[in-house]
């Protein structure tokens, strides 16, 4: 077998890399028109994600209001943003409390529902439309109706309150509350994150529930040593597709708040908005910066969790990840 393996390696390093004066006419011509359909995607890479991407972080250096040619600064936004801006710690603050509760929301609560709806039940399929349904709604439409569920005298949710005998909050208008709506209107768009985990779930081969039966594990004893243990690659994964988006959170916030009140729900992404788009003169150059720090914390984030995996993350062979 080694003897085997020393030849094939043998002949792949043997073998010449393929030039283009070698290729046969029919060939060429099949590259020539390859390299043709996907010219329109590089070139959208090229100006739409390269581009910008580079553009950002030269002009995190600069000062630069669009109407003027960009001036060098150095680290000037930087220092700034960490000594000067208190709407900078105050919104990555607010931020970092949305991100771990409606991350912490969509897993448990899609997780569940998973569950449910991976059992044999009566309109199955009507179910699991209904739950992923709102996830396709368009975001400024479900910020119109939540702006109604959640309104403080005639609301869907202060109705319910009310009917039971608690007291009505104001939930856009005190700082205490303002979040927290925010975070139940983050159950929204938990159908995708349950759509993952029940193709997880399904995924899981019968036989493994077969022998925990057969052992005499309960319900909660084959959820706890069977279905967790091989769903953690698809936790894995909607817990990173959850991160990296619940940073960015910013169309519903905009809708409903602009950060108001007293800047309770400013997130991040709405406090460089504010500076790019919002502010006069423009301040391009200081929000290029904000976007640059975002990217680094997601980063961060997201190579943490993947270094940890290792830990955590098990498949049916037995591996970590």
């Amino acid at each position: 077998m080694a003897q085997a393996f020393g030849a094939q390696l043998s002949a792949l390093r043997g073998r010449r890399r393929t030039r283009w004066r070698d290729l046969s006419p029919m060939r060429k011509r099949e590259a020539k028109f390859g390299l043709l359909f996907i010219t329109p995607w590089i070139i959208g890479v090229l100006l739409f994600a390269l581009f910008p991407f580079v553009a950002s972080f030269l002009l995190s250096f600069t000062k630069y209001n669009i109407v003027a040619p960009p001036r060098w600064v150095g680290l000037e936004h930087y220092v700034h943003m960490f000594t000067d801006d208190p709407l900078f710690l105050k919104s990555l603050r607010n931020t970092a409390v949305y991100v771990g509760g409606s991350v912490v929301i969509r897993i448990v609560l899609g997780f569940a529902l998973a569950l449910l709806l991976n059992t044999k039940v009566r309109f199955l399929g009507l179910w699991r439309t209904l739950f992923y349904l709102p996830s396709v709604v368009p975001i400024v439409a479900l910020s119109v109706i939540w702006l109604y569920v959640l309104n403080a005298r005639a609301g869907l949710l202060n109705s319910l309150l009310y009917a039971i005998g608690l007291p009505r909050i104001r939930w856009f208008a005190d700082p205490d509350f303002a979040m927290i709506a925010f975070l139940i209107m983050s159950t929204t768009w938990v159908g995708v994150t349950m759509v993952i985990f029940l193709a997880g779930l399904q995924g899981i081969p019968e036989e493994y529930y077969d022998a925990a039966k057969i052992d005499g594990a309960n319900v909660f004893q084959r959820l706890r040593r069977v279905t967790i243990p091989l769903m953690t690659p698809t936790i894995y994964l909607n817990v990173l597709i959850n991160i990296i988006g619940a940073f960015q959170v910013f169309t519903q916030i905009f809708i409903m708040t602009g950060g108001a009140p007293r800047d309770a729900t400013r997130t991040y992404v709405l406090h460089l908005f504010d500076h790019a788009f919002q502010y006069l003169p423009p301040q391009m150059g200081y929000s290029s910066a904000l976007a640059w720090i975002l990217f680094i914390i997601i980063f961060v984030f997201t190579a943490v969790i993947v270094a940890t995996s290792q830990r955590w993350v098990f498949y049916q062979g037995g591996e970590t990840s």
